[in-house]
């Protein structure tokens, strides 16, 4: 398995073609630059493999209008073509999720392929709303996994930090 850490800026370059390689019809980079110098309890966490970073996730802290507890959106995420199907992505997601919980957060959210993301225990959510209303056809995209389960579920709409706030981010 790889090495899972906390990226630095000597990352940048090889992070910078992960994405351009892993998305060519996507421009994630600017994304990626405001994140990682984003600061404010970002967590940008690399895999290492065979001696290069292999993949990369990115971990947001956000509240939920109205409460007091902590969401972490998951995104982006990526794993150079060369290195997919060999667990990295999964291992990036474990390693946050994990460092989730032992934050505090009550869940993470992410916005993305349902099939993929149930093998790590994300549900559909309806209790916390994206930033903005997502197409029918993306029905079941928008998911959660929520540790230590309230009685009563946490409601309201995720609120992001600045980087987060751009519609197209969130839309086609």
């Amino acid at each position: 398995m790889p090495e899972i850490r906390r990226t630095t800026d000597a990352d940048r370059g090889a992070l910078v073609e992960i994405y351009r390689r892993a998305f060519p019809d996507e421009d994630l980079v600017p994304l990626l630059h405001q994140l990682l110098d984003e600061g404010g309890g970002v967590v940008s966490l690399a895999a290492v493999a065979d001696g290069a970073v292999a993949g990369h996730v990115v971990f947001t802290p956000c509240t939920i209008e109205g409460s007091e507890p902590v969401a972490w959106l998951l995104g982006p995420l990526a794993v150079a073509p060369l290195q997919q199907r060999r667990g990295i992505g999964g291992a990036l997601i474990r390693e946050g999720i994990s460092r989730a919980r032992q934050d505090g957060a009550v869940t993470v959210v992410v916005l993305g392929d349902p099939g993929y993301y149930a093998r790590f225990g994300f549900e559909r959510e309806d209790a916390i709303a994206p930033p903005y209303e997502l197409p029918p056809e993306w029905d079941g995209a928008w998911q959660s996994i929520t540790f230590d389960r309230p009685a009563e579920p946490v409601r309201g709409g995720l609120v992001v930090p600045e980087v987060w706030q751009p519609r197209e981010l969130w839309l086609p």
